[in-house]
């Protein structure tokens, strides 16, 4: 299994590397368009579509992406649908993950179909927008995940239960803790604060997401970094309650070694939208 991971890892590096440090954003665009389109066939699966029906999801959302990148729409502001893609990842996450894996199916099946293709596509138009801004810009969004990943990991294997004596979402995620969550806030701020002194270190063109945070004002950069690491456990617990409710332990094999699509973006689809959300409020970029 560590064989198999590695090597689709490297696949992956060497796919991904090359479109995200090319000259256009173009590649990693179309990148991203081909990942959004895999994932939503992935949503179809989970939500109890046929083999048809889920290619034809794949192919909706392949097609609002294009939609929305021909009407220009990857060059324009659209503060108001990240407001809005804000306050329902906000607000819908909570009620989601209130409700439990017993509560997913109870849901209209139109309406769980219907909200992860508008999920995808919003996730697609944020990663667009952001690699538009640069790559500086873009890794600081990406990296975000990653290093809250990585330091709830080791910080939840060294502290797990030792202060709160109680799991985070036991019933979704049996393996995360408080204490978890706590070390990933802690990574996400540390690289926040690094990330904008080497902006200035090394006077960066592009500016990262916790630069132009922290030049709309210091007191925005920690809120943004705990409010942003928040909300991708958010990601990771609604993907792992879908899961749950279906049944299935991957979104697919699509990756062998690592699941699906959505295994490796679960925690980017309010992440990424949210970011936008907090770089166009705090800079007319």
């Amino acid at each position: 299994m560590l064989k198999q991971r590695v090597i689709t890892a490297l696949i992956l590096l060497a796919i991904a590397l090359p479109a995200l440090l090319a000259d256009s954003p173009m590649p990693f665009t179309l990148l991203a368009l081909v990942a959004m389109a895999a994932a939503g066939w992935e949503w179809g699966r989970l939500n109890g579509l046929g083999g048809a029906a889920s290619v034809s999801l794949g192919a909706i959302c392949l097609t609002l992406c294009s939609a929305s990148w021909v009407a220009g729409w990857v060059q324009q502001p659209l503060l108001g649908l990240w407001l809005a893609a804000g306050t329902a990842w906000v607000l819908g996450g909570a009620a989601l993950l209130r409700a439990g894996v017993a509560g997913w199916p109870t849901l209209p099946r139109g309406l769980r179909v219907a909200g992860g293709v508008l999920a995808l596509w919003l996730a697609w138009l944020a990663v667009a927008q952001a690699r538009a801004l640069g790559v500086n810009f873009l890794l600081s969004v990406l990296t975000l995940v990653w290093v809250a990943d990585t330091f709830a990991y080791f910080a939840g294997r060294a502290f797990g239960l030792r202060w709160t004596r109680a799991k985070l979402a036991p019933a979704i995620s049996p393996g995360k803790s408080w204490e978890g969550v706590w070390g990933g806030m802690l990574g996400v701020l540390l690289l926040a604060l690094l990330w904008v002194w080497l902006d200035g270190a090394r006077a960066a063109q592009v500016p990262s997401f916790y630069s132009l945070l922290a030049r709309a004002g210091w007191w925005l950069l920690p809120l943004a970094a705990l409010f942003m690491t928040a909300m991708s456990v958010v990601g990771d617990l609604v993907e792992s309650l879908i899961k749950r409710s279906a049944g299935v332990k991957d979104s697919s094999q699509l990756l062998p070694g690592h699941g699906g699509v959505l295994d490796r973006i679960d925690a980017l689809l309010p992440t990424l939208p949210l970011a936008m959300m907090l770089t166009r409020l705090a800079s007319p970029l």
